[in-house]
């Protein structure tokens, strides 16, 4: 048992473990270390740096009306998007897009679990039968006595699904074993089952002029009286996934805004990743064969898998990585293979939380004095760091801990004011190690893609990576020179954004602001050059089922 002075000792130096590499000049040397990674992997590694069918960005300039679905772990969402294109004078402001895009007929349902494992017939049909309520609720705005769909006899889709799928062109996919809790294992044409999920609720002329059912499947009880004549056919224009469709819902959004332009999107929620336009020639030769027309593409929509093994090098080489970090990899499902979030998503946050926590009371009450309900894996929900351990005042989080994490035969409460606030003080230091790494490999994937500059000095430039300068930190090496990037600054300060979503990046408290920061400190210390650059952090709500539409409406753009 520790006495008072060697306590607090070796709570500071777990909170030193944890937070003692976020500086500005240890998280520069990590971003530059990110980016040789990724320049490496995109060359070299067939599991990252993964092609998408996105060979075009939007033009801004994209019209028309299209139905937009959202498929997620846990929900459906289903409604029309209508892209209105340009201003009449062509200006757009950067932080307000919703102007440029009408939504209606939103709707969401939960993915209850009978779903989840039932057949994937009856996971589609009910999708289906869910697209079919949200188009005839639009027919029934139809003034009464009009004759004319107003979709016409076709309607276009775009599909966003947070699932692995492989791809070949935008409007085809097939789907492979789902996870997150899905009993779906087989590779299935995704285009094909939503058609054939949707196929029953059209109604086409018989051979003897009356209407007859398209096809003989009956419907579920709920949606047979919304079965009318002229619910249109659809048609499938787009299949992404999620980080893709936030992208490109913001990068419409921002597209003629003046000296803006979205050149990243980034997920941080459950999971984390990323997407960035790419030089066809910076990846792996294999990686043509994914496209239609590779001849004719320069640059594609990147789905990096940023998380997966291989891309927590500079985390190993700097000696970040924490025992309790090897502790949660070892127990996940899939020890060693996403690295990276592990220690930076929200699904493992209060893991980490929960270990560190535990090693510090242990050291000085024993592993029999701790409560039973801590020392179980997941026990501590992210989700309860950030809506009560980090927002609650401490009589509040005081009691929800005895509530919760109540000790067993204990004559003193265990909960003291200076247990609540270790657990307090662990939790945000867990959290700002994750803002901080994420920033980094922002920064880092800005770097491997030219859009930013980090000059490295002499110490560290066996790991140079593209378009870096000499190493003596002034800019006037073989990056952009001193001189250029005053003309540049002159010019006006260019403004790239990051589109970002995901529940942890959105709502966990001091997240987003901590992350912002260390972008901002990286990108100035990062290089001269980089006065002519501002890179921002900005939502893309509700992306997935944007983008989507999005993506529908450049059919044309994209090969």
């Amino acid at each position: 048992m520790l006495n008072d002075e060697e306590e607090q000792e070796h709570v500071e130096k777990a909170l030193a473990a944890l937070t003692g590499f976020i500086n500005e000049s240890t998280l520069l040397d990590l971003a530059s270390r990110f980016s040789e990674t990724y320049r490496q992997l995109a060359k070299s590694s067939v599991e990252h740096f993964l092609v998408t069918p996105v060979t075009a960005l939007p033009s801004g300039r994209e019209k028309g009306r299209f139905l937009s679905i959202d498929v997620g772990g846990t929900n459906l969402r289903v409604g029309f998007i209508e892209l209105l294109g340009e201003t009449d004078d062509g200006s757009r402001d950067a932080q307000k897009p919703i102007p440029k895009i009408k939504r209606s007929h939103d709707r969401n349902w939960p993915i209850e679990d009978h779903l989840k494992m039932d057949q994937a017939a009856d996971l589609f049909a009910w999708i289906g039968d869910c697209i079919a309520e949200v188009i005839q609720e639009a027919l029934d705005e139809v003034p009464a006595g009009s004759t004319d769909s107003p979709f016409g006899e076709e309607l276009l889709l775009g599909i966003t699904f947070s699932f692995p799928m492989a791809q070949t062109c935008l409007s085809e996919a097939t789907l492979l074993p789902m996870g997150k809790g899905f009993g779906i294992t087989s590779d299935l044409n995704l285009g094909e089952m939503l058609l054939a999920g949707y196929a029953r609720h059209i109604v086409e002329p018989n051979t003897n002029g009356e209407n007859g059912h398209a096809s003989p499947t009956s419907p579920n009880p709920s949606t047979k009286k919304r079965r009318l004549s002229r619910l249109p056919r659809i048609r499938i224009a787009a299949i992404t996934n999620d980080t893709v469709a936030t992208f490109a819902s913001l990068a419409y959004a921002v597209k003629a805004a003046p000296n803006s332009r979205v050149a990243m999107g980034l997920i941080v929620g459950t999971g984390t990743n990323a997407t960035v336009p790419m030089k066809i020639e910076d990846l792996h030769p294999s990686k043509r064969k994914a496209l239609a027309d590779p001849d004719n593409v320069e640059t594609v929509v990147i789905n990096t898998e940023w998380t997966i093994r291989g891309t927590d090098k500079p985390l190993i080489d700097l000696s970040i990585k924490t025992k309790w970090d090897l502790a949660l990899d070892q127990a996940s499902d899939a020890p060693g293979f996403q690295p990276f979030e592990y220690m930076t998503a929200g699904r493992y946050l209060g893991e980490i939380v929960r270990l560190v926590f535990v090693d510090i009371v242990s050291k000085d009450l024993g592993d029999a004095q701790v409560p039973p309900s801590l020392t179980t894996r997941n026990a501590l929900p992210t989700r309860f760091l950030s809506e009560v351990v980090a927002r609650a005042d401490e009589e509040t989080l005081a009691a929800q801990l005895n509530q919760k994490y109540a000790a067993i035969s204990s004559p003193t409460d265990f909960w003291t004011p200076a247990r609540v606030k270790l657990l307090r003080d662990v939790a945000f230091a867990v959290q700002q190690r994750s803002s901080a790494l994420i920033a980094a490999a922002c920064v880092g994937l800005l770097h491997c893609v030219r859009d930013i500059r980090i000059e490295r000095d002499d110490t560290r430039t066996a790991t140079n990576g593209p378009g870096t300068g000499n190493g003596n930190g002034n800019g006037n090496g073989n990056g952009v020179h001193k001189d250029e990037a005053e003309a540049n600054e002159e010019e006006g300060v260019e403004e790239l954004v990051i589109a970002y979503a995901g529940g942890t990046i959105s709502q966990y408290p001091e997240w987003l602001q901590t992350c912002q920061r260390w972008i901002d400190a990286l990108v100035t210390k990062g290089s001269p050059a980089n006065r002519a650059k501002k890179v921002v952090l900005q939502e893309a709500l509700d992306g997935g089922i944007i983008g989507a539409g999005v993506l529908a409406g450049m059919t044309d753009d994209i090969a």
